[in-house]
């Protein structure tokens, strides 16, 4: 599974980075008003730091100016893909971006139907948001799950980006369900090497060479 990071903060993508924990990013306006830089600015030196896909986010609803906006932000870098609402104005602009050859990055999705007709749209990825179904008391891991058995069954490329991952759990069951990718902020990537039998072995390990007085260096 492909990690994707959820942020513009350019110190948390390089940490990740050099570790090789970092396929792509996904960013948003909220995420580069944090940044507090311009969004063109910021979104090129993410994609001069990065091998993969960088969403960047349009900001308009209507079809007409989502493929205006989505051309301009394609222009900064091979690597964009330009991210469009799931509603029907975005899956015209999904159709006009992707037979001009750009990638494109559906979001906002809740429904496995909604899935079904980013890909024929032409969708590159998928973002169905897990998060948001589970503060619905709906368990997003289920429309993941509905989500591969339609591409599956039809051979659709589209890939699925998991996103709105708060949780490491949602890391895990998502890659066991078959997502693509996830997209998770810098803090739960980090949390994925977290356990509290990992800490508590290390501080008997440690315990131990204190007592032997061990030293290497």
């Amino acid at each position: 599974m492909k990690f994707f990071a959820d942020t513009a903060d350019i110190d948390a993508i390089a940490e990740l980075n050099a570790l090789g924990m970092v396929d792509g990013v996904t960013t948003n306006p909220s995420l580069i008003k944090k940044s507090g830089r311009d969004i063109l600015e910021v979104t090129k030196e993410i994609c001069d730091l990065v091998d993969g896909p960088v969403s960047a986010e349009v900001t308009a609803i209507d079809a007409e100016t989502m493929i205006a906006e989505g051309r301009k932000l394609a222009k900064i870098d091979d690597k964009i893909a330009v991210k469009v609402p799931l509603t029907w104005d975005g899956l015209k602009a999904c159709k006009a971006l992707s037979d001009d050859g750009t990638m494109v990055n559906v979001t906002l999705c809740f429904s496995a139907n909604q899935a079904l007709l980013a890909a024929k749209a032409g969708a590159t990825f998928i973002s169905p948001f897990i998060g948001r179904l589970d503060d619905l008391n709906l368990d997003g891991m289920d429309l993941i799950a509905d989500i591969r058995t339609i591409y599956d069954n039809y051979g659709y490329e589209t890939q699925i980006l998991a996103a709105s991952i708060r949780t490491v759990n949602h890391m895990k069951d998502a890659a066991l369900i078959g997502a693509d990718v996830c997209t998770a902020p810098p803090s739960v990537i980090h949390a994925m090497a977290k356990h509290v039998l990992t800490d508590k072995g290390l501080d008997a390990f440690l315990a131990d060479i204190a007592a032997a007085d061990i030293k290497i260096l």
